[in-house]
């Protein structure tokens, strides 16, 4: 937090930096717009995420709705960089508003308020049990488990990790086909492919010519 500033200068340095996370209070701007579900993802409980207030990075222990981030910067993707505005201003979520670079106490305030999450934007009876189903299989506490166990059982926690892995894959390709989910909507539903986030444990998942997986040590995962 930039002290000795009074009033934002449109540096963009908040935009640039990471996207919002959603409040409850941000639920009209899903249901009514401007933003889509497909403008958002979920960080499920157990997940490795960074912490607006303390810095570094933490175990989230709750879901957290989130806005995409562009992958080739890291920026929220509602912002247009050339002129150095937020294309949704009117209508941006409540952390932004509150985000002020020289005082960081009404974003902390905000920040502790109510979040959003899937319950609130998902009402779909037969998408919702999909949902359990996924996290009753594919939740971290159940994949941190196995994880922890390949160096005492070895190869039995590596097939139970690729058995987790491949239902989160498939699952992502039944709701499309079944439940005329939008696949665009997939990262919000059930959260990022496991395929992807593994990478936290220190694994890399390795796509094989015949469609299956091959777990692979990865890079040192980052620490809290």
């Amino acid at each position: 937090m930039e002290k000795s500033r009074k009033r934002c200068i449109r540096c963009g340095a908040c935009c640039l930096s990471a996207a919002p996370s959603l409040q409850f209070s941000d639920i009209a701007c899903v249901t009514e717009g401007p933003i889509k579900k497909s403008d958002l993802y979920t960080l499920r409980v157990g997940e490795r995420v960074r912490d607006n207030i303390h810095g570094g990075l933490k175990t989230t222990k709750r879901e957290i709705i989130k806005i995409r981030e562009r992958e080739d910067s890291g920026a929220c993707i509602f912002y247009h960089e050339p002129a150095r505005r937020c294309t949704i201003y009117e209508h941006r979520p409540v952390q932004c508003s509150a985000m002020k670079c020289w005082d960081e106490r009404e974003f902390v305030r905000v920040y502790e308020e109510p979040k959003a999450d899937r319950s609130a934007l998902i009402h779909d009876s037969r998408l919702l049990r999909l949902m359990v189903a996924h996290e009753e299989r594919c939740g971290y506490a159940r994949l941190d488990r196995h994880v922890r166990e390949i160096e005492t059982n070895g190869e039995k926690a590596v097939e139970k990790i690729l058995g987790i892995l491949k239902f989160d894959h498939d699952i992502r390709v039944l709701a499309p086909e079944r439940l005329d989910v939008d696949a665009r909507e997939l990262d919000l539903v059930f959260g990022r492919p496991l395929t992807e986030t593994i990478a936290m444990f220190g694994l890399k998942v390795v796509r094989e010519p015949d469609g299956s997986f091959l777990l692979t040590l990865g890079d040192a995962p980052p620490q809290p």
